[in-house]
């Protein structure tokens, strides 16, 4: 029998149902799993005591209601360092907010308790969401499962390499421009960015508003369809989410027309994730899907208008941690000063970077010359895509251009950004996206995953889940 923290979610329910193994064990599978790895591998910032009342609570429900009851009760999860639990620790990765305890649960916490689940602890990510690597947290980066020598990619890297590695059966993470995207590509698991406004960001601490979205980080496309329902849906906390109905219907189609932008996928992708991106196109052509070559030419530009709009709303939303309304509070002889020690000594390097790029690009005199531009480009990157998908029903390309890299190559900030140049222009569009893993490549001697990336419409996950569990299959053949 499989192990119970190696169990997909799917799995996990049913053997709950049938008596195999009791939510206790289940529980207790994955904390003894995630104690015996996160030394080494440092997912989880924190790992919870057991919640006794919870786990009773769970194991009832399963008892009481049966089949009825909801898939996800007595379920161990593992939560992103930027999403709040009330009575938890939440502090974004980051020396500023190390001893910030949330006072209230974020709304898909919320839905997720009403569901029965069970959080396993708290997931290393880069500080505030900012980067591609987990390299970039305060206390410490995350190894990547696959190859310890490599990173897991992020910032959702922790709640990434916690479901890779068995520690959790699956997790929440946040994606601003690739953040559950590329470390789920990185190691080998699913990851959804859902449309935005279909989850709430009550409880998300912020990084990019017009950007940030709540999803799944899975082993399979069905445990991520499981957990994007429970979560979804609109909430009278957070005025961007949308109501039911908004994103006009798409029927289903089987089978599919499948575009493909193949003048994206040139030099700057290596030639064995090419041949793997390759391989699995002949797989779906096969199947019966139509393939059509797609041109996306503003998506050259996609990635720096993300690199400005991203910082500003960065800029804007960290003002307040300041060390006199929120976060560490240095003092020194003048209020200049205060400031000055506070938001050093707070932040790390990457997230001042940023911090200070978005408050440039917002200055007088500049933000004609770069946010305003940048938000043109991004509204006529929207009505590209929209434009194709009234020929297509997906887009795809490969979620990353390369495997996970080794601890310190991208050392340069501009070689760092690049990982993101596929995924950035699903958090433009506010269209939904999933990575799902299409096969592996050797590197020093390991074998790495890499996923593919399939775009839908907005309101399309549909679309998502039934291409990705295509693409699923054909690996798995």
């Amino acid at each position: 029998m499989t192990k119970p923290n190696e169990m997909t979610v799917s799995e996990a329910a049913r053997a709950l149902r049938a008596r195999d193994i009791s939510v206790q064990e289940l529980w207790d599978a994955c904390v003894l799993a995630s104690h015996e790895r996160n030394q080494e591998l440092n997912a989880f910032l924190e790992i919870f005591e057991a919640d006794k009342a919870a786990v009773a609570a769970a194991q009832k429900r399963i008892d009481t209601e049966g089949e009825t009851a909801p898939l996800l009760a007595g379920i161990p999860l593992a939560i992103k360092d930027n999403i709040l639990i009330e009575g938890k620790v939440a502090s974004a990765a980051s020396k500023m907010l190390e001893n910030y305890r949330a006072t209230y649960d974020a709304t898909v916490v919320k839905k997720l308790k009403e569901a029965g689940a069970l959080f396993l602890g708290r997931t290393n990510m880069d500080e505030f969401a900012m980067g591609s690597s987990t390299e970039h947290s305060a206390y410490g980066t995350t190894k990547n499962p696959r190859d310890t020598r490599r990173v897991p990619g992020g910032s959702s890297g922790g709640s990434a390499a916690a479901v890779a590695a068995h520690l959790a059966l699956a997790a929440l993470g946040s994606d601003t421009g690739g953040s559950i995207r590329q470390p789920a590509a990185h190691t080998g698991i699913v990851g959804l960015k859902p449309t935005y406004g279909s989850v709430s960001r009550s409880g998300l601490i912020a990084m990019g508003s017009s950007l940030d979205q709540v999803g799944p980080l899975a082993k399979t496309v069905e445990d991520a369809r499981l957990i994007y329902e429970a979560i979804a849906g609109q909430d009278p906390l957070d005025a961007t989410t949308i109501p039911p109905g908004l994103c006009p219907a798409r029927p289903m189609k089987k089978p599919m027309r499948i575009g493909v932008p193949r003048h994206l996928i040139g030099e700057g992708v290596d030639p064995d994730i090419r041949a793997a991106f390759s391989a699995t196109l002949d797989a779906l052509a096969d199947a019966g899907h139509t393939l059509t070559d797609i041109e996306l030419p503003m998506s050259h530009h996609a990635l720096a208008a993300y690199y400005v709009i991203m910082p500003a709303e960065v800029s804007t939303n960290l003002a307040r941690l300041d060390g006199i309304r929120y976060g560490l509070a240095q003092r020194g002889d003048t209020l200049l000063d205060d400031y000055l020690l506070s938001r050093t000594s707070g932040f790390g390097e990457e997230t001042r970077r940023r911090i200070l790029l978005g408050t440039f690009v917002l200055s007088s005199g500049y933000i004609d010359a770069y946010y305003r531009k940048a938000d043109a480009a991004r509204a006529v990157l929207r009505k590209e895509y929209a434009d194709a998908f009234d020929k297509v029903d997906a887009i795809v390309f490969p979620t990353t251009p390369s495997p996970a890299f080794a601890f310190g190559e991208k050392s340069d900030p501009l070689a760092m950004y690049l990982e993101d140049i596929f995924t950035v222009t699903a958090n433009l569009t506010g269209m939904p996206a999933l990575s799902v893993p299409m096969g592996f490549v050797e590197r020093d001697g390991a074998s790495l995953p890499v996923g593919m990336h399939i775009t839908a419409p907005h309101g399309a996950e549909d679309t998502l889940f039934s291409l990705g569990a295509e693409v699923e299959k054909e690996r798995r053949a």
